[in-house]
């Protein structure tokens, strides 16, 4: 979720200041350290640290930078903890160049290692440093930049942008492969970025790369090469005129709805945090094993998410887990936990009261205390033996989604871990995620009308399904202010189902496995007259059965139930700007929930 920002000026001047804003219209994508460099002639100064940005800056007088080429980065930790060595910007072995990145460079690990071996000097763990030295291998090979930058671009794998800067040189070099690049063009300097709030208080003549290209900028103009074959690509720029809050919209007309779709970058994101980090999961694990009881504590959606995770573990490595709902820890755990068992602790901001509240109990019994967390540098993440990242950037919108996805994503990973199973294919996941949106948007949309018409509804799952029916109900009460209770539908007829009548709506959430089990659920609605919907695999066996039908992508008994509630994120948005509520910023809720 990293930042990055790069700046060419027509003569030496303070940067520090522009550098020091330009980070700080970053920080809503999320992150963890800091730096800044300046160019000016034959000298580099850079400066850089974890922490947030006007720490760092006043630790290290970044007002006082000067120079007529300028590069910040904010990093969120994918290669390397959190530190000043792995923080961005880099330098080469030589300390002539330096760089920024943003997203993953997969094979950091295997090029780190290359290098190494070719007497480069390497300095941190951090993938960033990566692309530093990709370029600096074909210069020394008497390269010019834009070839230099040519064979980089076939040696780094994965998804990134990139800006560089050279010493006795008038310019900075970019491109970018997967990753979000923006070019700015101003009267005496031009600019890079990640995406445009760090570009338009400067300007508002643009030029959006795409992958595949290479930038150069000089202080009056800039130029496009393919990074394929350096052929020079001609691109008018564009103009900008929409508002800083549309811009950060990135053309969506809500952040929930923002946050949906960005869902299956963030999994991404995450997946590539914890194959990078196998000795954060491997400790987890171990001591989950090995521990007497497991806990699971969180509040609301994060509750959902232990709840998820707690199945999972089950299925896949035959553990029992017990979630709890925070605030019922102490009460009805307080008294039995010792340290031989084991608890993860989940919160969205890391400030949860509730759910610190039952760290304090927790740890007051010796009890071994993991975090999961979006927030570093929480009190959550700084209380706990170790902690892992959610990497979800800035989740702007109050109803959590994508903060949830990856919670679920988190737990369904370690349960996998935990069990020794080697066949799900979580590199799939996030593309099964980005084709769920893509093909259920226009089959939920079409169902808002009839389900709209309602003020009481109900979501019910079975087995893994049934967590994810109760984070959808709560996403319908959160932003539609209509009534939906989550339940299992094997409940359903003991009671609710006197609220069925004619037309009423009951949202089935099918696991591939559990269909003929639905099936029955379905027909004790259908046959009162309601109306059925269900969401699932293709299965003509629902298609028959239901009255209605979202259908999700094929995956397998794992994945199904978190493809499930992607629609239902979708369902809860449309009928609550088709009711006239704002979905970001629903009445009577907060973010982050700081009192008991």
């Amino acid at each position: 979720m990293c930042g990055i920002f790069g700046i060419v000026t027509d003569k030496e001047q303070p940067l520090g200041p522009i550098l020091i804003e330009a980070a700080q219209r970053l920080t809503y994508r999320g992150y963890d350290s800091v730096g800044a460099a300046t160019i000016s002639g034959a000298t580099i100064d850079l400066r850089k640290d974890a922490g947030r940005v006007e720490e760092v800056a006043e630790r290290y007088n970044f007002a006082e930078m000067t120079g007529a080429r300028g590069i910040t980065q904010l990093r969120w930790a994918t290669f390397g903890n959190p530190s000043q060595i792995n923080a961005q910007p880099h330098l080469d072995s030589d300390g002539d160049l330096v760089g920024a990145h943003n997203g993953n460079v997969v094979n950091n690990v295997e090029l780190r290692q290359a290098f190494m071996a070719e007497g480069m000097t390497v300095r941190s763990e951090n993938d960033g440093e990566s692309c530093v030295h990709a370029v600096e291998r074909y210069l020394d090979r008497g390269l010019d930049f834009i070839p230099a930058i040519q064979g980089a671009y076939q040696d780094l794998q994965g998804d990134y942008a990139f800006v560089i800067g050279r010493v006795d040189d008038d310019k900075l070099y970019a491109f970018k492969k997967g990753s979000g690049l923006v070019v700015g063009i101003g009267e005496g300097f031009t600019c890079v970025s990640s995406d445009l709030p760090s570009i338009l208080p400067l300007t508002r003549k643009v030029i959006r790369l795409e992958d595949g290209e290479i930038v150069t900028l000089w202080a009056d103009r800039v130029e496009l090469h393919s990074a394929e074959d350096g052929q020079l690509i001609e691109r008018q720029p564009e103009t900008i005129t929409e508002t800083m809050a549309s811009v950060q919209k990135e053309g969506y007309d809500h952040f929930m709805l923002k946050e949906i779709h960005e869902q299956p970058v963030v999994a991404r994101e995450l997946l590539h945090r914890l194959d990078g980090d196998p000795d954060l999961v491997d400790q987890v694990v171990s001591k989950i094993a090995d521990a007497r009881n497991v806990y699971f504590i969180g509040c609301g959606t994060s509750y959902h998410a232990c709840l998820a995770g707690a199945i999972y573990t089950a299925q896949l490595a035959g553990k029992a887990v017990i979630p709890v709902i925070a605030p019922q820890f102490a009460p009805q755990y307080g008294n039995t936990v010792t340290d031989k068992d084991v608890g993860i602790f989940v919160s969205q901001s890391g400030e949860t009261k509730d759910v610190l509240n039952a760290l304090e109990i927790a740890q007051a019994r010796e009890m071994m205390c993991f975090s999961m967390a979006n927030v570093i540098g929480s009190t959550l993440t700084r209380k706990t033996e170790a902690w892992l990242p959610l990497v979800c950037g800035y989740e702007i919108s109050v109803p959590a989604t994508k903060t949830f996805t990856n919670q679920v994503i988190s737990f369904l990973y370690l349960a996998a871990k935990l069990g020794g199973v080697e066949d799900l294919d979580f590199a799939q996941l996030p593309d099964l995620m980005e084709e769920t949106i893509r093909v259920t948007d226009p089959q939920v949309q079409a169902l808002v009308p009839k389900i709209n018409a309602w003020d009481d509804t109900y979501a019910l799952g079975y087995g893994a399904t049934y967590p994810f029916a109760l984070e959808s109900a709560l996403k319908l009460k959160e932003i539609t202010y209509a009534h939906c209770e989550g339940m299992l539908s094997t409940e359903f007829k003991h009671g609710p189902l006197s609220a069925v009548t004619d037309g009423f709506p009951v949202l089935f959430l099918a696991g591939p496995e559990d269909v003929p089990l639905i099936i029955s659920g379905i027909n004790e609605v259908t046959c009162r007259g309601g109306e059925a919907i269900a969401i699932g695999q293709a299965d003509e066996r629902l298609r028959i059965n239901a009255s209605d039908m979202v259908t999700i992508p094929d995956s397998n008994s794992a994945f199904a139930p978190l493809l499930a509630v992607l629609p239902l994120q979708l369902l809860s948005y449309y009928m609550a700007v088709a009711r006239g509520y704002d979905p970001d910023f629903p009445r009577n809720l907060s973010k982050t929930l700081t009192v008991d």
